[in-house]
């Protein structure tokens, strides 16, 4: 029977992959992948074929006769669609082309080369690899991996863990819940990896509530992994969700919810690398972070720190989201703009007007103008222009976007989430909601706006973590780039 390949990600589940895998079935071996991120092609349909996988999509039931007799209308092979053609996928080259729970079409497809690498060249040897490589924290700080597991590995301890960090949060990201649903071997892979470069025999995955089929598909891949041997007495691995909480995105925050406790961040140092988990040496790291070393085990260091630009080496997985035509998830490496990225990747918007304002980086990035759509994909750029990176999602808006209304959702979303442990999170974020609510309403502007950029930076320096440090960030921008919806003169916008 002829083998085609259906998408189970969560995105082409609500848009109705199985009831196309179900008209399939009688009729095609169909085989359940991850998604390639394109979102508005699905559900997408490939057919295996002597010459390649050929696409169609987006399908529905009602198109299998014509697919499966050969007229109705492709894609063409997957690798030439132009949204897959301009990538250069490390991290997610086999996600929505294998089967996530078979560990032979994981090892078909190159899985295990980098254990097996880390294991012939000893721990001292992978963690110079991964220094050499540039490989940097993928869930926001960009933190330099190789230190992370330096520190551990230096550190003198019984038992050390392995903590990754997957309670994906930030709007507009889907990465690490496409990986663990796509490819989660990888991060088994990785994360087993880690432990043996710093002696660590147990490692945890805290996942965010909100992913019920990545947590199945996850738990179900962990027994796959034990079944075959590659967990158990040596290193293991456990997955523990999480209760629904932002802070608990922030490290020591994690590390408290995972001991049980209400997630609250803790004051450092100390530094988790010394005394994290239980009061036990712990890398935490991302599911990105972890699920890429395989790769660069397996390609060598060099050929992943060719990739980028500056400081910022390898690819990240760019996760396009909001009034956006083409969304989904683009990996290549860094240096593209955010006008390429938008514009040329994404299509632009979907309302067909014109693109306003795109966050970066989550709730706490900053909004950017079109204006400042040269500005590359890189840590250190976004960093100069005041914004964040963070995990890589880009929220596109279109011109009916309201700033003043965006930056009044930021500290609301802050006084939500805050953990309550420090003053200037839990209550400038209180006030800075009613400070904007009366800039708004047109009471005393001037006023309240001095009063609103001074608490923004009581929030940058003040705060215990990033929640209230960076809540500035979309609150600044907002007021610096669209003063016009503060009631401010139009003719700010252009000084």
């Amino acid at each position: 029977m002829t083998r085609v390949f259906v998408s189970r990600d969560a995105a082409s589940l609500a848009l109705g992959a199985d009831a196309v895998a179900a008209a399939l079935a009688p009729h095609a071996t169909v085989v359940r992948t991850g998604s390639r991120g394109m979102f508005w092609l699905e559900p997408m349909v490939e057919v295996e074929t002597p010459a390649g996988r050929i696409a169609y999509g987006p399908v529905s039931p009602r198109d299998v006769p014509a697919i499966l007799a050969g007229t109705a209308p492709s894609l063409g092979p997957v690798d030439d669609i132009g949204f897959m053609k301009r990538q250069t996928r490390v991290t997610f080259a086999r996600c929505g082309v294998v089967d996530p729970l078979s560990l032979a079409d994981y090892e078909a497809h190159g899985g295990l080369a980098g254990l097996r690498t880390a294991r012939e060249i000893g721990a001292a040897e992978t963690i110079d690899t991964i220094l050499r490589s540039g490989l940097r924290g993928r869930g926001g700080a960009g933190f330099p991996t190789s230190i992370k597991w330096q520190t551990v590995a230096d550190t003198e301890g019984e038992r050390k863990y392995i903590v990754c960090n997957a309670d994906e949060g930030d709007s507009g990201t889907f990465a690490d819940r496409m990986l663990m649903e796509g490819d989660p071997f990888s991060l088994i892979e990785g994360m087993a990896i880690a432990g043996f470069c710093v002696g660590a025999t147990k490692g945890y995955v805290y996942t965010r509530s909100e992913y019920p089929h990545a947590i199945k598909t996850f738990d179900a891949a962990l027994a796959v992994a034990r079944h075959a041997g590659l967990l158990g007495e040596t290193f293991d691995i456990e997955q523990r969700v999480g209760a629904g909480a932002y802070v608990c995105g922030e490290e020591t925050a994690l590390l408290e919810s995972l001991e049980g406790r209400r997630g609250q961040v803790r004051a450092k140092p100390p530094l988790p690398a010394h005394k994290g988990l239980f009061g036990r040496p712990t890398v935490v790291n991302n599911v990105i972070t972890l699920a890429t070393v395989p790769a660069i085990l397996t390609g060598g260091a060099d050929a992943y720190q060719a990739l980028g630009m500056g400081r910022s080496r390898g690819t990240m997985p760019v996760q396009l989201a909001g009034n956006v035509k083409h969304g989904g998830l683009f990996e290549a490496g860094f240096g593209l703009t955010l006008g390429e990225l938008v514009n040329d990747i994404g299509g632009g918007t979907l309302s067909g007007r014109p693109v306003r304002a795109v966050q970066v980086g989550g709730p706490l990035g900053a909004y950017f103008p079109p204006a400042m759509f040269d500005t590359p994909f890189d840590y250190e750029a976004f960093a100069k222009r005041d914004g964040l990176i963070g995990h890589g999602g880009i929220v596109v808006f279109d011109d009916t976007v309201d700033l003043a209304k965006q930056a009044r959702f930021a500290m609301e979303f802050c006084a939500a989430e805050s953990c309550g442990k420090c003053t200037p999170c839990r209550i400038g974020s209180t006030r800075g909601m009613e400070t904007v609510d009366k800039i708004i309403a047109g009471v005393s502007v001037d006023a309240n706006t001095e009063l609103l950029r001074d608490l923004c930076h009581t929030l940058k320096f003040g705060s215990l973590c990033a929640l209230g440090g960076f809540i500035p960030y979309p609150v600044l921008s907002a007021l610096d780039h669209f003063p016009e919806d503060f009631g401010k003169p139009a003719a700010l916008a252009a000084e």
